[in-house]
């Protein structure tokens, strides 16, 4: 079957170049980090002037913000996917297992998401906070809890500073397993089971205050 033809590099028009330039840095992100975008190297990679790519975004910073919204719309669709999936795994776990596994495939994405200095700069009712404001969302849905003043929102925060230090530990080779024989899929695992079990022990014994 002829494949249609695709649109040489350098015949963007208004519009379209923004587009080109996100998908190109994500590219670029996933092979290097959030270190190898560069709006020079971009330009010359799209076939365009040095200066066509400031027509849409003012600087390599908001460049950074647009990606890292794109990268998390593209994780939320990863987890809504894992969790919206028969198993008989909890939906927590589903999730968990889901942000591990992007995290580890898509590393350099993910350090553009979680360690970059992108979401401190960008404004708080900006694109790229509601995107994260999101995937904090998914997670408070998959713990299936009713909502007991906070302890959801403190038990949520609490396995995503887990699952975030088990990436980044596993990433810096810093966490194999070989320690305590267990591998990172074992070990998310029971800190979902733990997560789990603390959050449920929380709202009885809070409603047994209120009793």
């Amino acid at each position: 079957m002829p494949q249609p033809a695709r649109k040489p590099l350098n015949t963007y028009h208004h519009g379209d170049l923004r587009d080109a330039l996100v998908q190109a840095a994500l590219w670029e992100a996933e092979r290097g980090g959030p270190e190898a975008i560069s709006i020079k190297a971009l330009a010359k990679k799209l076939g365009v002037s040095q200066p066509a790519p400031y027509r849409h975004f003012a600087d390599r910073g908001a460049l950074l913000e647009a990606v890292a919204t794109e990268a998390f719309r593209q994780f939320n669709a990863v987890l809504r996917e894992a969790v919206g999936q028969p198993s008989p795994q909890s939906k927590l776990s589903r999730l968990a297992q889901a942000a591990l596994a992007f995290g580890l495939r898509r590393n350099g994405i993910y350090r553009l998401m979680f360690a970059s200095r992108t979401m401190a700069c960008s404004p708080k009712d900006s694109e790229l906070h509601r995107a994260a404001h999101e995937t904090f969302g998914l997670l408070l849905d998959a713990l299936e809890a009713p909502a007991v003043g906070l302890l959801r929102e403190r038990q949520a925060l609490k396995i995503w500073a887990a699952l975030h230090g088990v990436v980044m530990l596993a990433e810096q080779g810093l966490l194999t397993g070989e320690v305590g024989h267990i591998s990172r899929e074992e070990l998310v695992e029971e800190i979902v089971e733990q997560s789990r079990m603390a959050l449920s022990l929380a709202i009885k014994a809070a409603d047994a205050a209120r009793a």
